[in-house]
């Protein structure tokens, strides 16, 4: 697993970080077409991404995202699920 990881839907990226075994903690979240920013957090508040979809709930989709990377890198797909992807 990576130690940063970023994430993109609808023209916004996402930042995030696993900390901690298997939490995510939220870095921010910015414009992909110019840089802007969106949402920034200190490092001694990342929120989780609970805290982020209260913080953020018009951002679902980034989250729902963020949600499945995480997972999809946290249990990858049994062999035969990644064989049949190439094929």
């Amino acid at each position: 697993m990576r130690d940063l990881c970023r994430t993109e839907v609808d023209g916004l990226c996402v930042t995030w970080r696993f900390v901690q075994h298997h939490l995510i903690a939220i870095v921010g979240v910015h414009n992909v077409s110019d840089a802007s920013p969106v949402a920034s957090f200190s490092p001694s508040s990342y929120p989780d991404l609970a805290r982020a979809r209260e913080l953020l709930p018009e951002l679902a989709r980034l989250w729902d995202a963020v949600r499945h990377e995480f997972w999809t890198q946290l249990i990858p797909p049994p062999l035969a699920a990644r064989q049949r992807a190439l094929t």
